[in-house]
């Protein structure tokens, strides 16, 4: 039985896209998922790690040219704000009085989001332009 080649992850392939947002998501979310409460402040408790490997995946699928630039960048900018609203709404889950604030919260993750992302971005353009791979 002959295998069927079509069905493989090629470089271009969107499920590259969804795999890095949700590294990304992870890694900016993991540390913040666990602080406390009174520690959570944004954008203090975002800073470290997290907006870095936000940065790296984004150099990462850039770099290997699995999809274009506004793409890649807004994708993974999109997982600052998507990290701190699972932890608004757990938040609220179990107290409703917290986060009386989360429409600035959530600007300041998309802040945040869009010049780590933007950073990895450009990084990984830089790498695609001394390569022959460009995305489709």
């Amino acid at each position: 039985m002959p295998i069927d080649r079509t069905r493989h992850l090629t470089r271009s392939s969107p499920a590259w896209r969804w795999i890095g947002f949700a590294i990304a998501l992870l890694g900016v979310g993991f540390k913040y998922w666990q602080l406390p409460y009174a520690h959570a402040e944004l954008p203090d408790a975002l800073f470290g790690p997290g907006l870095a490997a936000v940065a790296v995946v984004a150099m990462l699928l850039r770099a290997f040219g699995t999809a274009r630039y506004m793409v890649v960048w807004l994708l993974l900018a999109a997982t600052v704000p998507v990290a701190v609203a699972i932890r608004i709404l757990s938040d609220l889950a179990l107290d409703s009085t917290t986060h009386n604030l989360w429409p600035s919260e959530l600007l300041i993750a998309a802040g945040l989001g869009l010049a780590a992302s933007l950073v990895g971005t450009l990084v990984g353009s830089l790498f695609l332009l001394r390569s022959s791979r460009r995305p489709d």
